[in-house]
């Protein structure tokens, strides 16, 4: 495919993206699957300015006074890339199967300087939410806002210690000419750059269950759980598995898992993900209200609660995702957080430990959820992140920066900007004996 050709293609995919209201590196797969002739170059490279093109969006919308495909694309190449505006005409020409030659409006908006540019344009999100980020993080919200959707994001692994240590994973990793970082927090985490251009799994590091894709964000709320061998632990809103592989190694393969969730099709998909881990767990599809769960009321030692939300954490990923979400939505996700955070919390034993996480940056789904949820639950009081970050599985690190970011709390939000993970939110509780 020519550059201009590849252009054309990223603006169907992005057209694409906002008619389906589906992630784009599914539509990415998708058209793949129907333009054979695209090699692997070429599909990178779509998948590039398709991304491209959404983390420009605030600014090439506000400039071009449009949202489709066509004008994402060209913000993408003016502002991101940097591209003289004659380049760009020679590009969009409207020759062979490059897109449509520019008009006269849009040479005009190109070409004017961009001043007054408000800051929400400066963030990358859209404006309630740089308004809701504002109000959350004060000074430093404009660092955070940027952080959350412009960079690209590591690919993170964590080394699966049913199958060995973090030693051999690196052994095994440097036979196909992998060199991954070690994290800062997590003692199993390992990191590999945004631009990493293999296929994770097909690693044999992957294949043979010696490490999971996992970003280090989310195995630092799972360590701050301290799952322990003999416990039964419940992963409530188990989802395809991450988090469960994670607990499953916490046990060593000695205690009781359970996973469950109440969408069946992403439960389908753990058994293979377990049996090529080496761990073992019951999988469990829930009711609509949580039905299936009532012979493990008041028995669990742990209970674990990924619960759904807006994944405002994960936009450095999923930048399209920033622009469907809505204020109602926000409410909606709340509302059903502190639905099944009351049904889990039925099923902590006395002396059990509860762990609310989500994956989002916005304190109506966490700090707003937690607060209610210890109003409305006086038995469950709350756990001290300093306590649960002395777990082995941390660094001296990572104790003393999640120890000043919960500032002697029970909740913890996990940042790109203050991290450099992506965004997690945890509140620790431990029901009174």
């Amino acid at each position: 495919m020519t550059p201009a050709a590849r252009l054309s293609a990223a603006i169907e995919v992005i057209d694409q993206v906002a008619a389906a209201r589906g992630p784009a590196d599914e539509v990415l797969k998708a058209w793949a699957r129907t333009h054979r002739f695209a090699g692997s170059k070429d599909r990178k490279a779509l998948a590039e300015i398709v991304f491209s093109a959404f983390r420009a969006r605030a600014r090439s919308s506000w400039a071009l006074g449009a949202e489709d495909g066509r004008a994402l694309v060209l913000g993408a190449l003016r502002w991101s890339e940097a591209l003289p505006v004659e380049e760009i005409a020679a590009l969009f020409c409207g020759a062979g199967y490059a897109p449509a030659a520019l008009t006269e409006e849009e040479l005009g908006r190109l070409e004017r300087p961009l001043t007054n540019v408000p800051d929400w344009v400066e963030t990358g999100v859209p404006s309630w939410i740089a308004e809701r980020l504002r109000d959350q993080f004060g000074e430093t919200w404009l660092e955070e806002a940027r952080a959350a959707i412009l960079p690209r994001a590591p690919v993170d692994l964590r080394v699966n210690t049913l199958r060995g240590d973090v030693e051999g994973a690196l052994r095994l990793l440097a036979h196909e000419e992998v060199v991954p970082e070690r994290t800062r927090f997590s003692r199993l985490g390992l990191r590999l750059p945004p631009a990493f251009a293999r296929d994770v799994q097909a690693l044999r590091a992957f294949t043979s269950g010696w490490i999971e894709v996992q970003d280090e964000g989310s195995q630092i709320v799972a360590a701050l759980a301290g799952a322990a061998r003999g416990e039964t632990v419940v992963d409530y809103c188990a989802g395809g598995g991450g988090k469960t592989l994670a607990l499953g190694a916490a046990l060593k393969g000695q205690g009781r898992l359970i996973a469950s969730d109440v969408n069946g099709r992403r439960l389908a998909a753990m058994g293979e993900r377990l049996a090529r881990a080496g761990a073992s767990a019951e999988i469990r599809r829930l009711g609509p209200s949580g039905e299936g769960m009532d012979d493990l009321e008041g028995l669990a030692d742990l209970v674990f609660v990924d619960a759904p939300c807006s994944g405002s954490g994960t936009w450095r990923r999923h930048p399209e995702s920033a622009w469907r979400l809505t204020p109602e939505s926000v409410e909606r996700l709340a509302a059903l957080q502190a639905e099944i955070l009351t049904r889990a919390a039925r099923l902590v034993k006395p002396g059990g430990r509860l762990v609310f996480v989500t994956c989002s940056l916005l304190a109506a789904e966490n700090d707003a959820v937690a607060a209610g949820f210890a109003a409305d639950h006086p038995d469950f009081l709350a756990r001290p992140i300093a306590e649960a970050a002395a777990t082995p599985a941390l660094t001296d690190h990572a104790r003393a920066r999640l120890t000043a970011l919960a500032q002697g709390g029970h909740t913890l939000q996990l940042t790109p900007c203050r991290t450099g993970t992506d965004g997690f939110f945890a509140a620790l509780f431990e029901r009174a004996p």
